[in-house]
């Protein structure tokens, strides 16, 4: 059997002897739950809903080592990539791609392990040939395209579909205090071995930052008597 070179972002190559696909980029132990296998190289995925989710899912794999890009997204700063866990050194940002969104898009799934852009107004706005081409590009490259969408945009062939909603806050009390959590139900679904839909209750961001799990609560029972 030959053995097949596969691309890492910082120019170095891993042997992978028998063709067998690279492993899957590690996510944030608090997504685990809803992506229990990472982020699959060679994979499209969608978020909708929340910001924080989209940074969550790049933390694990930044610090794991993987290359990450933003393009399109100016809302999201290089410090609020940071209180992720992503890995600035390691990180690239395109807040205004302009008219050539596709072709920095294209270029970007050459070089780095992940990409996360958001289309020129909404999905609507891109043609259908261009979602299908940067999906291929992204399979050939061994890479991952998360795609941001807002309202009802939908990104067609998503293998992952992750949406947030019921955001509640935290952290005042009687009045007092400040916003510093918020819970969430972040809901997964898609095709392949993500067709089994998959829904946890989260803190995005949690109090000291990042994701985090929140804890069942446990049914209260009442004795007889």
């Amino acid at each position: 059997m030959l053995d097949v070179a596969i691309r890492k972002a910082d120019g170095s190559t891993a042997v992978d002897l028998g063709g067998r696909a690279a492993p899957p980029l590690p996510v944030a132990p608090a997504l685990a739950p809803i992506l229990p296998d990472g982020l699959r190289r060679g994979s499209t995925a969608s978020v909708t809903g929340s910001l924080s989710l989209l940074l969550a899912l790049l933390g694990a794999a930044s610090a794991d080592g993987a290359w990450c890009a933003l393009v399109g997204l100016p809302r999201i700063s290089a410090e609020a990539a940071a209180e992720y866990g992503i890995e600035l050194s390691r990180l690239a940002i395109i807040e205004h791609p302009g008219s050539g969104w596709t072709t920095a898009v294209g270029a970007l799934l050459d070089a780095v392990d992940v990409v996360v852009a958001q289309p020129p107004a909404g999905r609507s706005g891109l043609p259908p040939g261009d979602v299908r081409r940067l999906a291929a590009r992204a399979r050939s490259r061994d890479a991952v395209l998360v795609a941001y969408l807002t309202g009802r945009d939908v990104w067609p062939g998503a293998d992952v579909r992750l949406s947030a909603h019921d955001g509640r806050w935290a952290g005042i009390g009687a009045g007092t205090g400040r916003l510093r959590a918020r819970q969430v139900v972040v809901n997964a679904e898609g095709r392949g071995q993500a067709a089994r839909p998959r829904s946890a209750t989260l803190w995005l961001p949690a109090a000291g930052g990042g994701v985090g799990t929140v804890p069942a609560v446990a049914p209260v029972v009442k004795l007889a008597g």
